[in-house]
């Protein structure tokens, strides 16, 4: 029931990654890095100097320091040594007792130890939102994008994933953060993600996205042209979405329960608003789905990034 001795093997890269299914894009105004479950006890099981430790430490410690540098907030998660059966749950018929209670096993690695600001949440089960407050947390700080790395790729980074995806929550699942108990289990991790729950992509590839953000986000905010606004466009694009007319649909309709309007659409235009500078968040439109409610929201957030509104046609 212990962790296996897991062999060397080569760090997934750009040419292994799987076909995408979505393309949400990560935003340093939205996005928490999860650090998940880098304590020495789950390192032990991998050979130290080599793949896949190498590009795992480098790698999470590259992520750490360009979220630091752009405010996203840091969690990581670590499990607590010595529980009892009570507290192991259906995890010690798998893995027996796990951590012990001394200092070394349950301790972050060196190479990761958390910053003063950084959070550390106590976890019991495979994924980080089960008995934490997790949820919580990026709710009160205004966040519904995770990074996830860490280790094991296929037990609790990829079942955090799909937690964060079951609560509107968009999971990037970086595949050269991440180890596993094999090369098998690793690609096994990142397909599932791929093909059901997130964005998987390498540190590099999200390191140049962040930084494009933040630039693009720099650039909107100095610039004198904005995309108009109109009650009539938002009619359009969620009609287009929809595949109705815009004439059917009124401005008060729930778009939700009367149009069928669902969560991945909801995200597109998330995302398509974001991309044009106004800051908006799917709970917000979710919590008021109305094409009068979201004009109402959109007008008020675009006079907060321009300093002159006339460049909406309103």
């Amino acid at each position: 029931m212990a962790l296996p001795k897991i062999i060397p093997y080569s760090m997934p890269t750009e040419s292994d990654l799987p076909s995408q299914k979505v393309m949400w894009n990560p935003d340093p105004k939205r996005a928490v890095l999860l650090i998940h479950d880098m304590q020495q006890y789950f390192l032990d099981a991998f050979t130290y100097g080599q793949s896949p430790v190498v590009e795992l430490l480098a790698n999470i410690k590259l992520l750490r320091m360009q979220c630091n540098a752009l405010g996203i907030p840091v969690i990581y998660t670590a499990q607590p040594g010595g529980q009892t059966p009570a507290e192991r749950g259906l995890l010690q018929d798998f893995w027996g007792a796990g951590i012990n209670d001394g200092p070394n096993q349950k301790k972050i690695v060196e190479e990761l130890t958390p910053n003063e600001q950084d959070i550390v949440l106590t976890k019991w089960r495979y994924s980080g939102f089960q008995k934490t407050n997790l949820r919580e947390i990026l709710s009160e700080q205004g966040r519904d994008q995770l990074i996830v790395s860490g280790i094991y790729a296929h037990i609790g980074c990829l079942l955090t994933t799909c937690d964060a995806f079951m609560m509107d929550i968009e999971p990037f699942f970086v595949a050269d953060a991440l180890a596993d108990f094999s090369l098998e289990h690793h690609k096994m991790a990142l397909t599932y993600a791929a093909e059901r729950c997130a964005v998987t992509l390498t540190t590099q590839r999200l390191l140049d996205e962040l930084k494009r953000a933040q630039v693009t986000k720099v650039e909107i905010g100095s610039e004198t042209e904005f995309p108009s606004m109109t009650l009539e466009s938002i009619r359009e694009q969620v009609a287009e979405l929809l595949h109705e007319s815009p004439s059917d649909i009124a401005d008060n309709d729930d778009l939700i329960i009367s149009r069928g309007l669902d969560s991945i659409r909801i995200m597109r235009l998330v995302e398509r608003w974001r991309r044009s500078g106004v800051e908006v968040t799917f709970v917000e439109l979710a919590e008021r789905p109305t094409l009068a409610e979201w004009w109402r929201l959109l007008i008020t957030r675009s006079q907060q990034v321009l300093p002159n509104t006339d460049y909406f046609a309103l």
